[in-house]
């Protein structure tokens, strides 16, 4: 994907290990393990080669619009339940066209829109954008109880945050 930053790699050799290497994630890290004895020219090749490995296998899972409305449903079990059928959405989608704005909410219509570049953004941030969005089908405006709802999140500060350091390195103004 365009834009894409390398992950946080953390290398972890093991007296144990003789041939074999793997890596997976833990949070916003990627671990590799390899044998003990692999020279620094053997480690570089293989995090490479590992870091292309995990791409390809999240490529394949992807995240697709059905994603979304699977992460929006659990989002609203988990923090807008009593809200009911109100809190569903009819859509959500991914879209390219939202540079000024992480993600869009037409409560008419009940459908959500989130931008392409949360998609490799760490799950805590999309799922804050997205309750973000589902709170607007609750309230459309942002006032105190709309932050209320989306307070409900517990990491709404931090997603904020980051979301904030994302827009200022990129020099896009952070839309609420």
């Amino acid at each position: 994907m365009t834009g894409a930053r390398k992950p946080v790699v953390e290398v972890r050799r093991s007296q144990r290990r003789r041939r074999t290497v793997s890596a997976y994630r833990d949070g916003e890290r990627v671990v590799v393990l390899i044998p003990d004895q692999f020279s620094r020219a053997e480690e570089s090749e293989w995090v490479d080669r590992m870091l292309a490995r995990l791409a390809a296998r999240e490529g394949r899972l992807g995240r697709s619009d059905t994603e979304l409305l699977t992460r929006a449903a659990r989002l609203i079990d988990q923090h807008l339940g009593e809200y009911g059928p109100q809190a569903v959405p009819a859509s959500v989608r991914w879209v390219s066209n939202q540079n000024g704005r992480w993600g869009s909410c037409t409560p008419a219509d009940r459908t959500i829109r989130i931008s392409h570049r949360l998609q490799d953004m760490p799950d805590w941030v999309l799922d804050y954008v997205l309750l973000h969005e589902l709170a607007h089908l609750i309230v459309p405006s942002h006032n105190a109880r709309f932050w209320a709802l989306v307070g409900r999140y517990p990491k709404t500060e931090r997603a904020r945050g980051y979301l904030e350091g994302v827009a200022a390195v990129s020099g896009v103004p952070l839309a609420d």
